[in-house]
């Protein structure tokens, strides 16, 4: 019998439902193979993330700094999901691979960096047969050798963490939280008193790397541009298969998208949001079973997250017959004026509050146009009412990068309350909703959603529209629709 783990699972990797070794089936497994090395060399963009790294040894001098990536998660019983590293951790390393830990342990004048992994499983060993971490499952990991090599970056056997944590000082040591369960029990937490769920002091780091991340290098942009232009392909991917004369499922149209991500990208960058109708007025619509209609709105929000895990976050809404109705097209502009008006302001030393309040005054005014609003425009403003958030909900946009939503743990006066820089990444989305059962807009209206979204480069000249390859005027949608449907499907290539 096999050794059991905790979770009830063979502890040599195997499965439940694997068939037995038999003596000669081993012996002959273990021999007649041949090693070969991975033809790695530097990545070109190991510099930038050195960089990185310095700049947070710089923040916390004399101190051990721990940053997991993960594991894979479990999806139903023994299969996982497809593993995506940690975003902070990837940041920080370039590494990809699950379980890999990055320890930053002062020498004096910095940090030494040493990324602990899983290396590639040993002959020495049935692992890489039987194991389902085995290569002949999994494929070829790299050697310690084949990784420092790689990402400029001193590697360790992943089997030597526990002895190092074991040796960290708690009142000198941060850990980034959350991520890897054993790590977080290898190093007992110092500060008792807790933010967010974990101590303060290790929500210093992760702030401290938040705030590292909301100004993007030249790389970094290049990186979010491959991956809105790759979104850019998939929304046009989509028109090409819409319909205008009847019906289609959400579905189809959210696989036609992740076909592109999968084929110009490593993934889409969050579920997909594909609502037909009513489903539009749902914010974050991802069961995606309903069915276009002709005459009704396709709301998509939807991005590729590329190769080095930077994402795209892109709303176009397109009227499935091809024409607005003059309805639709008046919420519309008003949508795309609010929209602007946001792009506009945008520029070195703007508040991001300001940027919100001039989108939102100019939804605002246009709801007073569609006789909603119950008081005055500047009334709905005032932060003791914003009664306008009836139909919109959500603010302007968020910060972008190799999270959809990047740079979370940032300080509020960083972000929230704090001004645009130069090199920033945010999206602006503004949306108006009108829920089929509210019962204080017109009945015209009820079930019609509208948001347009792009992402937006803060430069020292102002905005820079990294989404401008997707029209956003309402003629310019139709013109641009039908000039998808007449080029026909196509495939990635």
């Amino acid at each position: 019998m096999t050794e059991e783990r905790t979770d009830g699972k063979p502890a040599d990797g195997t499965e439940s439902h694997d068939p037995d070794f038999p003596p000669a089936f081993l012996s002959f497994m273990r021999q007649g193979w041949r090693d070969t090395g991975l033809p790695v060399g530097p990545r070109p963009e190991v510099p930038n993330y050195t960089k990185r790294r310095a700049a947070l040894s710089a923040a916390f001098p004399g101190e051990t700094l721990v940053i997991p990536t993960g594991g894979e998660k479990v999806r139903a019983n023994d299969t996982e999901y497809r593993f995506r590293p940690g975003s902070d951790f990837a940041y920080l390393t370039g590494d990809y691979d699950p379980d890999g830990v990055l320890v930053l342990r002062p020498d004096g004048s910095g940090h030494d960096a040493t990324l602990f992994m899983r290396p590639r499983s040993s002959r020495e060993t049935d692992e890489f047969f039987r194991s389902r971490h085995g290569e002949l499952w999994v494929g070829r990991r790299h050697t310690l050798a084949e990784k420092s090599t790689e990402l400029g970056l001193p590697t360790a056997d992943l089997t030597e963490l526990e002895a190092t944590l074991g040796d960290l000082a708690p009142a000198r040591t941060r850990v980034l939280r959350g991520f890897d369960a054993s790590v977080d029990s290898a190093v007992r937490p110092y500060d008792g008193s807790r933010a967010d769920g974990q101590p303060a002091r290790d929500r210093e780091l992760a702030i401290a790397v938040a705030e590292l991340k909301l100004v993007k290098d030249e790389w970094e942009i290049a990186q979010l541009q491959d991956a809105i232009d790759a979104t850019v392909r998939g929304f046009e991917d989509v028109a090409r298969v819409l319909p205008a004369d009847r019906g289609v499922s959400e579905r189809l149209l959210e696989g036609v998208f992740a076909l592109r991500a999968r084929h110009d990208g490593n993934d889409v960058g969050y579920g997909s949001i594909v609502g037909s109708g009513e489903h539009a007025t749902i914010l974050h619509w991802v069961h995606n079973h309903g069915v276009t209609r002709p005459g009704e709105l396709l709301l998509m929000d939807m991005g590729v997250e590329g190769h080095h895990l930077y994402t795209a976050d892109v709303t176009r809404v397109l009227p499935v017959d091809g024409r607005f109705t003059p309805l639709q097209r008046q919420v519309y502009d008003i949508v795309y004026a609010s929209q602007q008006a946001g792009i506009d302001v945008i520029k070195p030393g703007v508040k991001f509050k300001d940027v919100h309040l001039t989108c939102m005054r100019v939804l605002a005014e246009g709801l007073a146009e569609l006789g909603l609003l119950p008081v005055s425009v500047d009334e709905a403003m005032d932060e003791s009412s914003t009664v306008y958030r009836r139909w919109t909900l959500h603010g302007f946009g968020h910060m972008l990068g190799i999270d959809v939503h990047d740079c979370s743990h940032a300080r509020k006066e960083k972000y929230r309350d704090g001004e645009l820089g130069e090199g920033y990444v945010l999206t602006v989305e503004p949306g108006l909703y009108f829920q089929p059962e509210d019962e204080l807009v017109p009945e015209e209206l009820r079930g019609v959603g509208i948001r347009i979204e792009d992402d937006i480069l803060v430069t020292s000249a102002g905005a820079v529209n990294l989404s401008a390859g997707l029209p956003r005027r309402a003629d310019e949608v139709e013109t641009w629709l039908a000039e998808q449907r007449e080029a026909g499907p196509r495939l990635p290539g």
